[in-house]
């Protein structure tokens, strides 16, 4: 009988009794709160405080002045004392020809140089990586985006010595005697001007992006699909573009946010030169209309609906990147 109670109270614990569904579930850790997590992120929180107050007191406080789109507003009385007109402003800008103008300008300029601007600085990427010499790449790429230093008034200055009615070209043909060409003056070669210009400042500023998201592609992939026998396009197509799919994507919905918003500079240093008519954009628009007319409310109404269109252009396009299952500029947490 003893030996039976012995056996029996040191029979050992049944199989699976010590892994119980009990023992599996998670511990919970109680929510850390705000104070604990100010604590553990507050050297990084203060190293970007002056960052943030400059963006908050340059940036979104300045918004507040949008108000005036709905007044007639005078700097010589200020906001508080300036009448309130209502969407007036809004309404004389939708029927206003010289607005509708420069919207269909500046539409035309973004979509000529989406096509045949956007493109050049990932070629130049691609041609400038399958340079193998270090310091060829090296030269190259300074000498490109060099000009990307150099502000617009120089650059319009410098097309004028090559292209404008007594610069070399044209020269060159007159001693030759063949007649010179209209380029800096002419309204039919507007679009190719001004993009020619922004290729040759900022193409090679634009390429220093696509070669950065190029460094980041595994060495070893390359080779993966020389071994499998893909030849030098195969590889492009297959390892290096998709490489590049985000960046351009990105960039892409950046472009589109700045459909309304071309070149200020530049375009107003050919204004003049081109006429009103061809030449004018939303931003020359709201500065002549603002700056020079004194007409500051229907200014800011011109440019407020010109940010709301920008933004919606980039939600938009920001959403369509979703769908086809690119991050995008953002996305919500957890998606």
């Amino acid at each position: 009988m003893t030996e039976a109670k012995v056996t029996e109270h040191s029979a050992p614990p049944r199989r699976g009794a010590e892994h119980s569904p009990a023992a599996e579930l998670p511990v919970r850790r109680p929510k850390a709160t705000f104070a604990s997590r100010f604590r553990q992120d507050r050297s990084l929180l203060f190293m970007v405080l002056p960052a943030a107050a400059l963006v908050l007191v340059f940036k979104y406080v300045p918004m507040l002045g949008n108000i005036v789109a709905w007044q007639q507003y005078s700097p010589y009385v200020g906001i508080t004392e300036s009448p309130w007109v209502g969407w007036e402003n809004f309404q004389r800008l939708l029927t206003d020809s010289h607005f509708h103008s420069a919207v269909i300008n500046t539409v035309s300029i973004t979509t000529f140089q989406l096509f045949f601007y956007f493109p050049i600085p990932i070629v130049m990427a691609l041609l400038l990586n399958s340079v193998l010499t270090p310091w060829l790449r090296s030269t190259i790429q300074s000498i490109v985006y060099l000009p990307h230093f150099f502000s617009w008034v120089l650059v319009v200055t410098i097309f004028q010595q090559m292209l404008g009615g007594a610069g070399l070209l044209n020269r060159v043909l007159r001693d030759n005697d063949m007649a010179p060409v209209e380029i800096m003056t002419n309204p039919d070669t507007f679009l190719v001007l001004v993009t020619s210009e922004a290729v040759w400042k900022d193409a090679g500023w634009g390429m220093i992006i696509f070669l950065a998201a190029l460094a980041a592609v595994d060495p070893t992939q390359y080779e993966a699909a020389a071994v499998d026998g893909a030849g030098g396009w195969q590889r492009m197509w297959h390892v290096t573009l998709p490489a590049l799919k985000p960046v351009i994507i990105l960039l892409l919905i950046l472009r589109l946010g700045d459909t309304l918003t071309v070149g200020f500079e530049q375009i107003l240093l050919h204004r003049d030169a081109i006429g009103r008519a061809h030449a004018e954009v939303v931003d020359t628009y709201v500065y002549y209309q603002g700056v020079l007319f004194g007409d500051w409310s229907f200014a800011a109404a011109a440019g407020l609906v010109t940010g709301v269109i920008s933004l919606l252009l980039v939600l938009g396009a920001n959403k369509l990147a979703h769908l086809f299952g690119e991050a995008g500029i953002y996305q919500k947490s957890g998606s």
